[in-house]
């Protein structure tokens, strides 16, 4: 039976896979075109990202002042808005009917 510190590498890679296919889904959605249904789940899922995001970012700048400056990873913060743009599209999916 393999160790946890034997399998931890591969659970991280999937989780690195995993994160970077969700990266690529969130810019193939957004490029492919649809009819007026999909246009409004993709503006709405767009808008609210992006105050989830402006949220994030205003986070950030007050533990800044409150911590001293800490850059912000890139891959952290694509990771995050695909996250938030998939789970509000999911969403309004639901709402909307899917």
């Amino acid at each position: 039976m393999p160790t946890l510190s034997a399998v931890l590498p591969y659970l991280f890679l999937a989780l690195l896979l995993g994160l970077v296919a969700l990266d690529l889904a969130l810019v193939i959605s957004l490029i492919r075109p649809g009819d007026e249904r999909r246009q409004l789940l993709v503006w709405k899922a767009s808008a609210a990202t992006l105050g989830g995001m402006a949220g994030y970012l205003v986070l950030r700048v007050v533990l800044n002042f409150v911590r001293g400056y800490e850059g912000i990873n890139p891959f952290t913060m694509l990771t995050t808005m695909a996250t938030l743009y998939f789970v509000f599209l999911l969403y309004h999916r639901a709402r909307y009917g899917g």
